[in-house]
């Protein structure tokens, strides 16, 4: 919520220039977390990481009450929202001209993301090494996931991605996100997509591991 507001803002652009010109309430931001977080574990579900829609976490100005709001509600792990920029080649980038723009956001915003792992390893929160398959968000397919497979580092990455079904609830919601979420669930469960993630020696884990 923006300083002196009575609202939460409306839109991804209009937050990030909030964050951005220090016009938001760290307070505030911790109570909605601590109160999100309490309601969950109050319903019996234990939180294994935290994230915020459109990784808002990355700026830091919002990373930092969040990350408060975690440690002192028990929650032990944070996802890492930034993205390798050699995961995908270029030919792909030139046959989807919609990539840049992310590829070009994503960019920027790597600006944040040495400071990212300073805050939360000093909170003692943990978190991954980063994160595959955000720039592909609505456009992944097959040859778009062997890419990114094909191309994961040693370490530990989290897979972004937004499989589900395509229902009549989800027409009533304001997102671009619909067709894709079957077929990105379709291949994601592919016998091809397994073959291809047992192949790449890759061990498969939640937060809950780390």
């Amino acid at each position: 919520m923006a300083r002196g507001g009575s609202s939460f803002p409306n839109g991804i652009a209009g937050f990030a220039q909030a964050a951005l010109r220090d016009r938001l309430d760290p307070e505030q931001i911790y109570s909605e977390a601590c109160a999100q977080f309490q309601k969950i574990q109050a319903a019996g579900i234990q939180i294994t990481h935290f994230d915020t829609h459109k990784h808002t976490h990355m700026f830091p100005k919002v990373l930092r009450p969040l990350l408060r709001a975690a440690k002192n509600c028990g929650v032990r792990a944070v996802r890492n929202p930034f993205v390798p920029l050699k995961a995908l080649t270029f030919s792909h980038f030139f046959r989807r001209p919609k990539l840049w723009v992310r590829y070009s956001e994503v960019r920027f915003l790597r600006r944040y993301a040495d400071q990212f792992r300073r805050e939360a390893d000093a909170a003692g929160l943990k978190t991954t090494d980063g994160t595959f398959g955000i720039i592909a968000t609505g456009t992944m397919n097959k040859a778009i996931f062997e890419a990114i497979i094909g191309s994961i580092p040693d370490g530990t990455w989290e897979f972004v991605c937004h499989p589900g079904y395509n229902d009549a609830d989800l027409s009533r919601i304001r997102t671009r996100l619909r067709e894709s979420r079957t077929s990105e669930l379709a291949m994601l469960t592919s016998a091809d997509s397994q073959r291809l993630i047992q192949e790449r020696g890759l061990e498969l884990i939640s937060y809950a591991d780390l």
